[in-house]
Parts: C-alpha cells; sequence; structure tokens
C-alpha cells in the first residue's frame, strides 16, 4: 500500500507531482522571459549604434555620482561602547578632575535614556609607574586628565553614533572650560588609527616652537569650522603651570651641600621617596613585597612659604639642615605639560574628528586649508597630514592600480587565447557597466568607497568577464558554421541566456546576507556585498545586451572592410576587358559568383596568367576569355599570389606602369 501511495502521486519521469508542477512552471515562465529577451535583443541589435551610444551616456553620467559617494578607510561599526576622553584646565589636582569626572557621569546618564548604560569606567591622572603608563591612553598627559569608558546596553534604542552626537553636543554646553573628544573605542578602529586619538592627525614640524604652536592654534580654529570635523584640539599643552628652583650653587657649597641634595628633598616633600630612593617591606606571612615611601603630610605643604621652609641636609653637612629659601629662589612660571617628537623633530598635532561625513571630504577640505597655512609657517617648519587618512589614500590607490592591472593582465591573457585583439575588448567592454553598477548601487544605500567596496568591485570584474567570454565564445562558433555576425550575436545571446544568469544569481543571492549587514560587526563587511551585487547587476544586463551589440558591429565593420578590400581597383584591369573595367571579377559574368571569387583570393593587383588556354563558358552578350589553369585565372607573374591590398594602395599606385600578358606597357 505504501508503495502504491506513492507511485500513485508521482511523476510520470519519476518526480512527485509537486516538484514537477513547480519544474514545469519555471521552466514555461523562463521560456517566455526568454523569448521576450530574444525580441528585445533583436530590436537592439537593429539599432546597434543608439545602444552603443545609450550605454556609453550612462556610464558616463555615473561617473558624476563619485563625488558625492564619499571615502571611508573601513566602515564604522556600531560596538556598544563609548571612549570619552576629558581635559580639565592644566594645573587641576587629580582631586578636583575626579569631581569633574563625577559630574561628567551624572551627566551623561541624565543625557542618554535610562536603562542603556551598563558600565561606566574611569580612568583618572597618570600613573607614575611606567608599566601602567605603558598601558594607559596615550593622549593623556597630567593630572587633568581622565578617561571614560561606556558600555552600552544590547538591547539598546540608541546607536553609538546617535549618542556619541548627543554627549557631544550636552557635555561642550555645560562644561565650557573643558576639552572633550571622542576615540575609537572598536579595536578596528583602534588599529587603524595606530594609537592616536583621531583619524585626522595635521603636525606642525620645526624646531620654531613658539611660532609652530601659533600656526597649529590658527590651523585648528579654522579645521573646527569645516563641515563633519568635529573635536578639533592641539594636543600638545603650553600652559601647565610649574615652578623652577634656582639653587644658588656658592651658597650651597659652602653650606656642604650640592644641587643634587637639594632636588632629592624637595621630591621627597612633594612626591614621596618612592621617586629617589625606592624601598619595599616583604611581609614575611606572605611574602608581598609592599612599597614604603616618607612624605610631607600636604597639609604642610599648602602654600609657597611652607615649601621655602622645607627643611635641607645631607650626612655631611656639619653644619645642620637649612632652609630651602637660603639656598634658592622659586620662580612661577608655565611650559609645556607634554613634549612630541616625530623623526627627532618637535612637532605640534592638531587632532580632528568626523561625523555625519565621509573621511575622505573632509580631509580634502583639510588639505585645501593647510595649503593656506603653508606661506605662513615660520621659516624651517612645515605641514603634514597623517594618521588614517594617510593610510586609506596609500590604500586606495594600491587597490585601485590593483584593478586596472588585473583588468589589463586579463585582456592579454584573452588575448593571447583569442589569437586576436577585438575579442578580447568586446569581452571587456561588460566592465565599464559593472563599475557604474557599483556606483549606483553605493550611492543608493548612502555607502561609501573603503577598502570592502573596493574588494567587491574586483569580485564583481572576475565573474563579469567570465560571463562575457561565454557569450563572445558561442558567438566565435556560429561564425565558423557560417553564420552573419548579427545572427551569431543573437544566437550568443540566447543560448547562453541561462547560464549567465544562473552564474549571475548565485553571486548576488550568496552576497544579499551580507549586505545586509545583519549581526554585530556586520558594517564592516556590508560595502563588499553591496558592490558585488550592484556591478553583478548591471554586468549581466551588459553581457546579454551590449556585448552581443558590439560583437555584431565590430564584426560587421569588419567583414565590410574586408569585402572592399578584395574588390579589383579598376586601373589594376588590362584594357580592353569591359567587364574589369567596370570593377567586376574576371567571370563575373559566368555562372561563378562573387562568393567564389572571394574565395579564390584574388587582388586588387592581377595579371593575365600565361598558362591560359582553356576557354572560359561565355553567356549571350558576353566576351568569350580563355581560363587559366588557376582557380580564378588571375595572378602576379610569376605564379605566385600576392596578399589583398586595401584600395588606397592601389590607387596610390595608379600611375606605375605595369605589363600585360603579352609584354607590353601599359599604365
Amino acid at each position: 500500500m505504501k508503495y502504491a501511495l506513492i507511485s500513485g502521486h508521482a511523476h510520470a519521469g519519476g518526480r512527485p507531482a509537486w516538484l514537477a508542477f513547480l519544474v514545469d512552471g519555471f521552466e514555461r515562465r523562463f521560456t517566455a522571459f526568454r523569448a521576450w529577451y530574444s525580441d528585445r535583443l533583436e530590436t537592439a541589435l537593429g539599432h546597434r549604434r543608439a545602444v552603443v551610444l545609450g550605454a556609453a551616456l550612462a556610464i558616463a553620467g555615473s561617473a558624476l555620482l563619485v563625488p558625492f559617494i564619499g571615502q571611508d578607510f573601513f566602515p564604522s561599526v556600531d560596538a556598544g561602547q563609548i571612549r570619552l576622553h576629558l581635559r580639565a584646565p592644566p594645573g587641576t589636582r587629580v582631586e578636583e578632575t575626579e569631581q569633574l569626572v563625577s559630574s561628567i557621569e551624572r551627566t551623561i546618564r541624565r543625557t542618554l535614556p535610562q536603562g542603556e548604560i551598563t558600565l561606566i569606567l574611569d580612568n583618572i591622572g597618570i600613573s607614575a609607574n611606567g608599566i601602567n603608563l605603558a598601558y594607559s591612553d596615550n593622549p593623556t598627559t597630567g593630572a587633568a586628565d581622565a578617561e571614560l569608558l561606556i558600555s552600552l546596553a544590547r538591547d539598546r534604542r540608541t546607536g553609538t553614533a546617535d549618542a556619541v552626537a548627543l554627549l557631544r553636543q550636552r557635555l561642550r554646553r555645560d562644561y565650557p572650560g573643558t576639552v572633550f573628544f571622542f576615540e575609537s573605542a572598536d579595536i578596528v578602529g583602534q588599529i587603524l588609527n595606530f594609537g592616536l586619538p583621531a583619524p585626522i592627525d595635521v603636525q606642525v614640524v620645526g624646531q620654531n616652537k613658539p611660532g609652530n604652536y601659533a600656526v597649529a592654534r590658527a590651523l585648528a580654529a579654522k579645521l573646527g569650522r569645516v563641515p563633519g570635523a568635529v573635536d578639533v584640539h592641539v594636543h600638545q599643552v603650553t600652559d601647565a603651570p610649574d615652578l623652577l628652583f634656582n639653587v644658588d650653587r656658592v651658597r650651597a657649597e659652602a653650606m656642604g651641600l650640592t644641587q643634587r641634595d637639594i632636588a632629592n628633598d624637595v621630591l621627597v616633600a612633594l612626591s614621596s621617596s618612592a621617586q629617589v630612593l625606592p624601598n619595599y617591606w616583604v611581609n614575611p606571612a606572605n611574602g608581598v613585597n609592599y612599597p614604603v615611601a616618607v612624605q610631607v603630610p600636604q597639609t604642610a605643604v599648602s602654600n609657597m612659604e611652607a615649601l621655602e621652609r622645607t627643611p635641607i641636609g645631607s650626612a655631611g653637612n656639619a653644619g645642620g639642615p637649612q632652609l630651602l629659601e637660603n639656598l634658592a629662589t622659586v620662580q612661577r612660571r608655565s611650559q609645556l605639560a607634554v613634549v612630541s617628537h616625530y623623526n627627532v623633530q618637535p612637532v605640534f598635532d592638531v587632532y580632528a574628528n568626523v561625523q555625519g561625513r565621509d573621511l575622505g571630504g573632509v580631509a580634502a577640505q583639510v588639505d585645501r586649508l593647510v595649503n593656506q597655512a603653508r606661506p605662513t609657517l615660520p621659516k624651517g617648519s612645515s605641514i603634514v597630514v597623517r594618521g588614517q587618512v594617510q593610510s586609506m589614500r596609500s590604500s586606495f590607490l594600491g587597490l585601485g592600480s590593483g584593478l586596472a592591472f588585473a583588468i589589463v593582465l586579463v585582456y592579454l591573457l584573452m588575448v593571447v587565447n583569442f589569437q586576436s585583439w577585438l575579442d578580447p575588448f568586446i569581452i571587456i567592454l561588460a566592465l565599464p557597466p559593472a563599475l557604474a553598477g557599483i556606483a549606483w548601487t553605493l550611492f543608493v544605500t548612502q555607502t561609501t568607497f573603503s577598502v570592502p567596496s573596493l574588494m567587491g568591485a574586483i569580485m564583481a570584474m572576475g565573474v563579469a568577464t567570465a560571463n562575457s567570454v561565454l557569450v563572445v565564445t558561442f558567438a566565435n562558433d556560429q561564425r565558423r558554421e557560417g553564420r552573419s555576425p548579427v545572427q551569431a550575436a543573437h544566437d550568443a545571446g540566447v543560448t547562453r541566456f541561462r547560464p549567465v544568469l544562473m552564474t549571475a544569481l548565485a553571486m548576488i543571492i550568496g552576497m544579499f546576507p551580507m549586505a545586509l549587514g545583519l549581526g554585530e560587526g556586520g558594517e564592516q563587511n556590508a560595502p563588499l556585498g553591496r558592490a558585488v551585487i550592484g556591478g553583478l547587476l548591471v554586468a549581466t544586463v551588459a553581457t546579454l545586451v551590449l556585448v552581443p551589440v558590439a560583437y555584431a558591429a565590430i564584426h560587421v565593420r569588419l567583414e565590410a572592410r574586408a569585402a572592399r578590400r578584395l574588390e579589383p581597383h579598376p586601373a589594376a584591369v588590362p584594357l580592353g576587358d569591359t567587364a574589369r573595367r567596370r570593377n567586376r571579377p574576371p567571370h563575373a559574368s559566368g555562372p561563378a559568383s562573387w562568393e567564389a571569387w572571394h574565395s579564390s583570393g584574388c587582388c586588387s593587383r592581377w595579371e593575365r596568367c600565361p598558362s591560359s588556354a582553356e576557354p572560359m563558358p561565355s553567356t549571350p552578350g558576353s566576351r568569350p576569355t580563355a581560363r587559366p589553369a588557376s582557380r580564378c585565372g588571375w595572378s602576379r607573374p610569376g605564379g605566385r599570389r600576392p596578399p589583398c591590398r586595401s584600395r588606397s594602395r592601389a590607387r596610390s599606385r595608379r600611375s606605375t606602369p605595369r605589363r600585360s600578358m603579352r609584354g607590353a606597357t601599359v599604365t
């Protein structure tokens, strides 16, 4: 009973009825669609010039979209983390910075929607330990700096970029005396920035520090007005408060003290003995080392008078301790909180971030402002744009050159394979439409040019080339069987319709989930999928329409040119032959056809064969002639058949004396 039921519902071909119904329905619709395409292709082949001109105009118009697409090194990722750096006024104590950070943290929680923040981690000040300093934030310059790491909830409604925009606007309004800038929180952005706090780094390089700093401040003010440029600031702090102790070395030597003794005692009083004399105590109970430091209570050195009364002494000082005010004078001043060098040269860094605009567009305006600022530089100074912008431009140049080189290399490889220069050219005609499709797709989806999108463009070029090879190869096979170029192009498009669609749709369907950019980190690969889909959609249409039309147009023109070259010129025909004076083949009036005369290999310069003996069949009204032993009866003296020449060469030698069959010279 089981097998009877199965066999009763099965199709005659062994397939289930429902599957056979689906397959038959699909085949009927696909056949109708291919018939519709055949009619459209036939119409396009009848208007070849209009089709080629329209395609060229469409590709040229698509090139106008490139400036509106924008450029980014890599797409930004919604990582759910925010990295905020703040800088209080120079000289702020770490305790005051902590209070400021607490107030800013409360403002952040009030600004973002409730429940969307899971954790806020604060790193305040700078560590004196070398190991901790290596792992600290690079922009940190002193106790007035702090870094806030904000972790957002997974089920949040506000995107990371939108949250950053809200905080940037709110914090600058509520805390005007504090410098805020946001850094890359995801690992990809941190790697691309190479440790810098911003993707754009304008460096003013030179030995003239006051002049270079003035140029950097003026340039930062101009960059702050560029649309899309945010968090513009000069990294180096030049007005950090400082105390300068001028030691009277003569008086100190009279007291049996050295400048080192005075500096050590001042450091111990202000920063503990851990700076000049580290000491550790080992706990015998657990064997753990604990640092032991001696420091004057901060309440005892709360003003300059208390600091000047700091006792100074040494083991070799027989006169007893001395007060600091008796050995040195204290002077207030300001200096650089951090000194930066690049290739030994001192630099001032102007950092700029990007919001709501592509990195390439902002960098282009930055370049214009930098060029305007070059004449104002002090002598011996220079301005260099570095950071992620420099890496992006070098990567784009390499990928663009690689794409162009790949197209040229594929073309040369096909030239060797096809033994022709024109057929590979027809094949690569599908590549410019593919590039136009990529541009349109990126423009419509608001996706910028990036490394993933350029990689997708290279992938689309390969598939488009393979599909064009299928069409051109089949058309060549049809022409070898005697079909005309138009018929061969039409048959190639219709016959290769199914495999071309199968190849393109397989790639498009496979890239569709990637193009949606779903999931964590999906934004990184979305441009690749969108570029492949857009390029293949347009390249497939070009392969099925533009390539056959171009193939027919080029080969029809080539065959017409070859036919004109095979026609003899009147000046090359012997005198007295009316048929030859009319620029016809010697036996045009006989039963032989034009094709037989063309296939015989005769050309524009002919002479009667001396071996002519057999009479040629004549028709009424024609002049009887003798049939030569050769196929057409006309050849060059010596029996060697010459290669065909163009009509222009035959016309240029019209006045050259020629020798007839009987040896008479004719002109």
